[in-house]
């Protein structure tokens, strides 16, 4: 038997450790730490109910706007204003949230993952007149490869044309995240952490300038998803078509939902959506979401054992460093006591159970090209599939919103922090189902939690000994090589794991405090 640790596991938001006991080639045991440690919720204690949703985006810096919009519903619920927003304040959210989830998706797939597919090394021989590639090429040449290595060496197998196409690709998705970056500022005031997003729907009102601004943006990445994040993606599924049978994970899928079409439902998970929250599994059927039953467990966590099994408005954040058995800083979320993977795969699968027509028809024709069936959707390259064709769609409604703004009308309605209250907020960000919880005393944060998609997927094992999402994607796995294991990688970086990280340490004048390098 033999033991391989991945530490940190790199092209991930945040420090990921993983590791997994092989036997005969076959990974028989996996283990998903997440080893830093959070703490927002304490931090949060005892402040102004309307510091969380500043302080919330702080949990990441790639994807802070969800957190925003998960915050914001959390306050309209306990504030009492939740069926209030006005239109404009509710698409404008739904706006600034779609630009920061096209921009995550192209940088997923072409900053992240791709690499996993496409050998960059290839570029030297390159004879070509393409820019992007040419520049890559001159990088290489003076041996400056970073961000391309190091990496583990996988079997790269995409034909000479397509691999140089993946790679000039990289380049231009780096004009298309800006764009996206660029579209959440219009609305949201700035980006990363966005200004827009506030309890009682948005802080500014569209005009003929932004609306325009932000549609031209829009229309440049819609072309590009369309002519060549798509394109690119199914050319790798059809290369690695394997991978449609690789990490398919737990087997059960869960979505919150996301983009409020109708604001006028308390229950958030009844509330029409773009998205419909929902559950479903490898029997393909749909069931819906209750959030009184979810749950997180901490038997394998670096916190007390008094805070297993609470519900997220009773959660508990109590750190016992170096307890025994833990293995890693997340906790376990469960719903009803069953593991679920959250995620674009959740979303799309669960939108085509439940028969959204555009879904089922986007992704029957793709499956079709692809020469795979819907039951391969659970597996590395389904989640690939599913954000990229996520994508799409998204894009294609953002076009339709924007339009729907109309100038001089409302965009917020005013509150009152209530003495005591309670609240939640459900949705979907690009990773998955987002939840933030809160109670209020005396007018300030008596208890707030906050409940991550990557905690979801990238979960220790529960009070139970279930595996979370990941680790049972890993389990059963082929290495073909223990030294070179590319298959690991490419099954964690599937689920776009994001943990809590950007720690850095400056003194009071700014300047840096130690450096660490990880060799």
């Amino acid at each position: 038997m033999g033991r391989i640790v991945i530490d940190p596991l790199t092209r991930i938001e945040g420090h990921l450790k993983v590791e997994v006991e092989v036997e005969k080639g076959i990974v028989t045991q996996a283990r998903s730490s997440g080893m830093l440690f959070r703490g927002l919720e304490i931090i949060l204690k005892g402040r102004d109910p309307r510091d969380a949703q500043m302080i919330t985006q702080r949990v990441c810096g790639v994807c802070p706007t969800p957190h925003a919009m998960a915050s914001a519903l959390n306050l309209d619920a306990a504030f009492g204003i939740d069926d209030k927003i006005p239109d404009n304040g509710r698409i404008m959210r739904n706006l600034i949230v779609g630009a920061a989830e096209l921009s995550d998706h192209i940088l997923h797939f072409y900053h992240l993952s791709a690499l996993d597919y496409v050998d960059v090394a290839k570029i030297r021989d390159y004879q070509g007149d393409d820019q992007d590639l040419i520049s890559i090429k001159n990088f290489i040449k003076r041996g400056e490869l970073g961000p391309f290595v190091p990496r583990y060496e996988g079997d790269y197998r995409l034909p000479d044309k397509v691999n140089e196409a993946a790679i000039s690709h990289y380049v231009k998705a780096l004009h298309m995240r800006r764009k996206g970056q660029e579209m959440g500022a219009i609305f949201g005031g700035k980006m990363p952490h966005n200004v827009g997003i506030l309890p009682g729907g948005v802080a500014s009102t569209p005009t003929v300038d932004s609306i325009t601004n932000f549609l031209w943006r829009l229309k440049e990445i819609k072309e590009f998803v369309d002519n060549v994040y798509i394109p690119d993606v199914i050319a790798v599924a059809k290369v690695y078509s394997d991978y449609f049978e690789i990490g398919k994970g737990c087997g059960k899928l869960l979505s919150f939902g996301v983009y409020d079409i109708d604001g006028k439902e308390k229950d958030l998970m009844k509330r029409a959506r773009f998205h419909a929250s929902g559950r479903t599994s490898l029997n393909l059927d749909y069931e819906e979401v209750d959030p009184q039953k979810i749950r997180e467990y901490v038997k394998y966590s670096y916190y007390e054992d008094s805070s297993s099994g609470k519900h997220p408005k009773d959660g508990v954040t109590a750190p016992f460093v170096g307890k025994q058995g833990a293995y890693s800083w997340l906790k376990s979320p469960r719903y009803d006591g069953m593991v679920y993977e959250v995620g674009p795969l959740a979303r799309m699968m669960v939108n085509y159970v439940k028969g959204n027509k555009k879904v089922k028809a986007l992704m029957d024709s793709a499956l079709s090209e692809i020469g795979m069936k819907i039951e391969n959707m659970f597996s590395t390259m389904g989640r690939h599939l599913a954000r990229a064709l996520e994508t799409k769609l998204l894009a294609e409604a953002m076009e339709e919103w924007v339009l729907s703004l109309k100038v001089g009308e409302p965009c917020y309605v005013p509150y009152e922090i209530p003495e005591e209250s309670e609240g939640i907020g459900l949705v979907d960000a690009a990773r998955g189902a987002l939840c933030h919880a809160i109670r209020i005393k005396g007018k300030r944060i008596d208890n707030y939690q906050v409940i991550t998609p990557s905690t979801w997927n990238v979960s220790p094992k529960d009070d139970k000994d279930q595996p979370g999402p990941l680790e049972q994607a890993l389990i059963g796995t082929r290495i073909k090589d223990e030294k070179n294991p590319f298959e690991l990688v490419r099954i964690v970086r599937s689920f776009d794991p994001c943990l809590a990280c950007s720690i850095h340490i400056i003194d009071a004048r700014g300047k840096e405090g130690k450096v660490f390098r990880i060799i």
